[in-house]
């Protein structure tokens, strides 16, 4: 099979409406399929003002927003109108990206016309519940995940850290790594500018510790915080840097009343903000995929990172980046001391991460999401002609 013969229907719950790093590898697979000739559709929920143009036909998902998280929506379901539109379609896979109401009928609409069935996971979702003290629904959301699963034809997992935690939670056995990639041109060490630094109030002799992401309680904005203050007690000079927006952002401010707020960047601004820091701190355990860590390396920054799955498939323990047990903030503290007073150690391990993000090329890692399409349609094939007989 030739990719121009691939008709893909993907189900998104957020395919542009908030970037993030899932829609923006999601939008970069699109734009890899239509490069190579195959038919795209996808299904996501559509607003009046999306955070950036989607790459692809989007058809619009019946949706809801989540209470204490209104930016975010769920889909309901699969309305008359996107139904006839996936019937006229005609996709010989569907892919999900997210375990909602209207990923589980896209499967039940594909298992019942012999259609192949691909899931990408982007984000551990049951960890989220933990920091909005919903704990107690975490073994039904992992049993609704499970059925979901199992129920594909395979499983896409950025990295083998994720797809460990997949099969010790008996999701799927048919796992495959969709891996990420990072945009070079785009982040580089030579968009480090000091003098902009200095307009925000950083001192080129001040340790300038980033965060990167939304700020969102499940980013582990606590444990940042709670590290730097560590970092204070120990008499190491420095300032957060924190590049973001989100719905916790008035509660880490007041948490932390010296950090510089840059607010959210895009483009040229966002590589510039990144790359004048000096270090990358990422406490977060909710990530199936460091998009923001793997940025840092790109731009040349050391990382020190919670010992979990969006961080252990990229910080290299000792050559990039200094990994620490999650939650503990005295490591965190310690490692960052560490750099403080070691540029030497903080240059090597920016220049090793580097090097390690120079081989992630994203076209590369998008045809790994090719073969896998092409496999999964071969056995819907084979089963096909076994029942036939």
């Amino acid at each position: 099979m030739e990719t121009s013969d691939l008709r893909i229907a993907l189900f998104s719950g957020n395919y542009n409406y908030v970037r993030d790093g899932a829609n923006q590898a999601l939008n970069r697979l699109v734009d890899y399929l239509l490069r190579h000739g195959a038919k795209v559709r996808i299904y996501a929920p559509i607003v009046e003002h999306p955070a950036f143009p989607p790459t692809g036909d989007l058809v619009g998902l019946r949706s809801v927003s989540i209470p204490r998280r209104r930016e975010y929506r769920i889909p309901t379901g699969i309305s008359a109108a996107a139904r006839r539109d996936l019937e006229e379609f005609a996709p010989n896979v569907v892919h999900i990206s997210s375990p909602d109401v209207a990923a589980h009928r896209a499967v039940t609409w594909a298992r019942r016309r012999g259609i192949a069935t691909v899931a990408s996971i982007h984000t551990r979702f049951e960890t989220y519940l933990s920091y909005y003290h919903l704990q107690l629904f975490e073994p039904a959301l992992r049993a609704a995940m499970r059925r979901l699963y199992r129920r594909c034809d395979a499983v896409l997992a950025p990295a083998e850290s994720t797809a460990a935690v997949v099969r010790a939670q008996r999701m799927s056995r048919n796992i495959f790594i969709w891996s990420r990639g990072v945009d070079r041109e785009q982040f580089n060490p030579q968009r480090r500018n000091l003098e902009w630094r200095r307009s925000i109030g950083i001192a080129d002799d001040e340790l300038a510790v980033i965060f990167l992401g939304r700020l969102v309680l499940e980013k582990g904005l606590e444990e940042f915080a709670a590290a730097l203050d560590q970092l204070t007690e120990r008499g190491v000079a420095h300032h957060a840097l924190i590049i973001g927006e989100g719905p916790a952002r008035a509660w880490f401010q007041e948490r932390m009343p010296s950090g510089v707020f840059v607010g959210h960047q895009v483009g040229d601004d966002l590589a510039r903000a990144l790359a004048s820091g000096d270090v990358f701190l990422n406490p977060s355990v909710t990530e199936a995929f460091g998009n923001v860590t793997l940025e840092a390396m790109s731009c040349g920054l050391p990382v020190v990172a919670a010992e979990a799955t969006g961080a252990t498939s990229l910080v290299k323990d000792g050559t990039t980046g200094i990994l620490c047990e999650p939650g503990d903030t005295d490591a965190y503290a310690a490692a960052l001391e560490r750099y403080a007073r070691d540029p030497a150690l903080r240059r090597r391990h920016g220049e090793a991460g580097i090097a390690d993000a120079k081989t992630r090329d994203w076209d590369e890692i998008n045809s790994v999401v090719v073969d896998v399409y092409r496999r999964v349609i071969a056995r819907r094939e084979r089963l096909a002609r076994m029942a036939a007989r």
